[in-house]
């Protein structure tokens, strides 16, 4: 019996890989509920950042971008970059295209990977039981939402939606808080967005962008510059280069790639959410939280002004759209010999040609790649760069 490859995550991720190793007669078993994140850590009524051309999940068989989508189910095509995708045209993207080209999807959940002599053991919890040649983990964003060290004294239990202080992925209605006083700590599109909804449902927003004192937004389509290269975020050289050539990305120092990861492409809102955000939120100008408490059931922040004095902020719920870290013990399916014999760079995996970690026949794509590849492997166009060159190496290694 011939063994399978496992793909662990049914995201853009894992649905893009499935489909390039499919087509190429690997035998593939994928698991996962299809764009779970999407669909319950996304705010309702969110609109992506994206353009619709950075935003079609790669494969080899023609007919299956995001456009294709649309003329399939009849809506009005999202080709320009002056389309705004709504979350929820984009979740039912994914599942189309899950249905197209992984139809064998299981919807179980992984609970153990071990390596064994024939490969890898996987438990399920179905209760089943199998080894496979190679996994491929793309379980996405999945158990890396970051909440900085000073919040931490007011989330004594861990950020939650019904405690003082979550985090930006743990609210799907944020019209629990209308009427109430919310902070939103962040100066990214998540942040922003957040603020931006969650006003519009009713809440009393102040955002605090932590070490900038101020937030801003990308220019539109029809003001960006026009002797740049293009490239899926816009005109630039630097993001023409590290979208459309990111293999060299690794070779670089340690120290800078994960520099780049943080600032290319960093905290920026869309030029679309400008009014919606300046009507609706303040923003407090501060240069940064120093320290998090609650008194009598309310969070209350210790911030320093760019005058270097010190002030309290209070609200009834503090929402930290503070990001995410990539951390290996996050990933606790991954037996705890894989997890110390894999070598990783500041919590990430180091990865080699091919998306191959240290352990021959362990692949990681999405953004535990974005430590190796670069900031395109934190968005959906990554998947054209990815997805191609991890199956051909799969392909090679253990077809």
């Amino acid at each position: 019996m011939i063994r399978p490859v496992a793909v662990i995550g049914a995201g853009p991720f894992g649905l893009s890989t499935a489909a390039h190793l499919r087509a190429r007669g690997i035998p593939v078993r994928v698991f996962g509920d299809p764009m779970v994140s999407w669909r319950d850590h996304m705010p309702e009524g969110m609109l992506l950042k994206s353009t619709p051309v950075a935003s079609s999940l790669d494969c080899p068989q023609p007919g299956h971008t995001l456009a294709d989508y649309c003329d399939a189910v009849g809506i009005r095509r999202l080709v320009t970059d002056e389309d705004i995708i709504p979350v929820d045209t984009f979740i039912a993207y994914g599942e189309w295209f899950q249905r197209k080209l992984v139809p064998e999807l299981e919807r179980v959940r992984v609970v153990s990977v071990d390596r064994d002599a024939g490969g890898f053991a996987l438990k399920l919890d179905s209760g089943e039981s199998f080894t496979a040649r190679a996994v491929v983990v793309a379980t996405g964003l999945s158990g890396f939402a970051h909440l900085p060290a000073e919040l931490a004294p007011a989330a004594a239990d861990g950020p939650a939606p019904t405690a003082p202080v979550s985090h930006s992925s743990q609210h799907h209605d944020l019209g629990r808080f209308a009427g109430k006083e919310l902070i939103v700590i962040g100066a990214g599109q998540s942040a922003l967005e957040t603020a931006a909804l969650a006003a519009e449902a009713g809440a009393r927003v102040r955002v605090v962008a932590r070490g900038r004192g101020r937030v801003a937004f990308g220019a539109p389509p029809w003001k960006q510059p026009r002797f740049r290269p293009e490239s899926p975020f816009g005109r630039a050289w630097s993001l023409w280069a590290l979208s459309y050539y990111p293999h060299p990305y690794r070779f670089l120092p340690e120290a800078t790639r994960h520099h780049l990861v943080r600032r290319v492409l960093g905290p920026l809102g869309a030029w679309w959410l400008r009014e919606r955000f300046e009507s609706g939120a303040q923003v407090r100008d501060v240069e940064r939280v120093v320290a998090a408490e609650v008194r009598d059931g309310r969070p209350v922040l210790t911030v320093r002004t760019p005058t270097g004095a010190t002030e309290r902020l209070t609200a009834d719920h503090v929402i930290a759209a503070t990001g995410y870290r990539v951390d290996m013990a996050a990933m606790d399916f991954l037996g705890h010999e894989l997890r110390t014999r894999l070598a990783v760079s500041r919590g990430a995996p180091r990865l080699g040609p091919g998306y191959v970690s240290s352990v021959p026949g362990l692949y990681f794509t999405g953004l535990p790649a974005a430590a190796s590849y670069g900031p395109v492997m934190r968005f959906v166009c990554g998947t054209e760069f990815a997805s191609p060159r991890l199956a051909k190496h799969l392909a090679a290694a253990h077809g």
